[in-house]
């Protein structure tokens, strides 16, 4: 069970505000800087407006990533949302299960700029331990005593909606009664930007307006848009949740995970569908049973029609009636973090009865035919079950069902 949320997003710094402005289709897409952007071509990202000193001592701050200061925030916002009073708990069946992509990105930027730009024989005597892929999941355990299982996941764009799917199984198991899952990232660094705008996946600015540069599912669609953030959710056994009197948020209701196995960058309608048919298989779901689907949708030419492709292979004449929505349209792609946010999204959108948008789908591909939910959320909408898809270079395609909760 679901019994709390937290997120530090480009759309807002809690589940709430997160949502909110999902649903009015605001876009957290800004232009970069002039200054940070002098080497780049890339020029527009979707940075969190965070305010690392709110939440950090200046200490701390040094030896914090920021990719850390996200995830620890997060979990602690779901940890107060759930209600969970951890002095009463047995922290050695606690677990932390989290993902991310690029782990501490903006600490291995600096660490390089120093030793190669500046010919610095040294560099930050803690570069190693901020920069590692485990380093938010363990400040996690370490900010509160938690003694369970604490594993990270990196499987690119998917890492988050693994990491939580491992943990609904490992809860299965009876491994852990309660544990924070889901994933940070913090990629919006000049090394980052680079990188990624060599592999040519990267969307060109709007030349209207930057906020609108992404554009998933729409002709003019040029790529992808890099944001920033975190998301985590707590998850309890139906049984603790139940002795507590907690708060139910919803449930993870099934869980997918396949492998394309055809090409590193290029996704796959047999992979995607796959996916997708083992998380409704794990859910005892069928495609009738389906309300809603919060798609990867990143805005690359590839994968909207892919993705495309696959829900209609899995969902047949019924694909077309399926509420579809990309939220990435406005948050961005947070890498390692898209997935469990975009499943945040999805638990919201259930509480709500209201679907958030796509926006900026105005003109339309013929390729993607779906109901995309397009420049406005949908309200007064009763979404019993839903599929979140998170699809990563590599192969690694992820699905998780979720399910309200009465």
């Amino acid at each position: 069970m679901v019994t709390g949320m937290g997120v530090i997003s480009p759309l807002g710094q809690n589940p709430a505000a997160f949502f909110e402005n999902l649903l009015a289709g605001v876009s957290g897409v800004r232009r970069l800087p002039d200054e940070f952007r002098k080497r780049l071509s890339v020029t527009v990202a979707a940075p969190a407006a965070f305010d690392a000193a709110r939440h950090f001592s200046e200490p701390r701050l040094r030896i914090l990533d920021r990719v850390s200061q996200f995830a620890i925030v997060a979990a602690g916002q779901a940890l107060s949302d759930s209600g969970l009073e951890l002095a009463a708990e047995d922290r050695d069946r606690i677990g932390v299960y989290l993902g991310t992509g690029m782990g501490g990105a903006e600490t291995t930027d600096e660490g390089y700029a120093t030793f190669y730009g500046r010919g610095s024989d040294r560099v930050r005597p803690y570069t190693v331990l901020m920069s590692m892929n485990n380093a938010p999941a363990s400040w996690i355990a370490l900010e509160h005593g938690l003694g369970g299982p604490n594993i990270t996941y990196s499987t690119a764009c998917s890492s988050s909606a693994v990491a939580v799917g491992e943990a609904y199984r490992a809860m299965q198991r009876g491994e852990a009664e309660v544990m924070f899952a889901g994933g940070s990232e913090a990629p919006l660094t000049q090394g980052t930007l680079k990188a990624w705008d060599a592999l040519r996946t990267l969307a060109i600015e709007d030349p209207e307006d930057p906020a609108r540069s992404c554009k998933p599912f729409a002709k003019d669609r040029t790529g992808l848009v890099l944001g920033e953030g975190a998301a985590v959710l707590l998850l309890e056994s139906l049984d603790h949740a139940r002795k507590r009197g907690a708060p139910i948020r919803g449930e993870i209701g099934g869980y997918g995970l396949c492998t394309d196995c055809g090409h590193l960058t290029r996704p796959s309608v047999a992979g995607q569908a796959r996916a997708m048919r083992l998380a409704l298989a794990d859910a005892a779901a069928t495609p009738a049973d389906v309300d809603y689907i919060n798609a990867h949708g990143t805005g690359t030419l590839q994968n909207d029609v892919v993705e495309t492709q696959a829900i209609k292979e899995v969902f047949g004449d019924r694909a077309r009636r399926i509420p579809v929505s990309a939220t990435k349209s406005m948050h961005g792609h947070l890498l390692g973090a898209a997935g469990v946010m975009e499943l945040v999204a999805t638990f919201l959108a259930m509480r709500r009865g209201a679907i958030p948008p796509t926006i900026n789908l105005h003109i339309p591909d013929p390729d993607c035919d779906l109901d995309y939910v397009k420049d406005r959320g949908r309200e007064g909408v009763d979404i019993g079950l839903a599929l979140s898809n998170s699809f990563a270079f590599g192969g690694t395609n992820a699905v998780l069902v979720a399910r309200a909760m009465d």
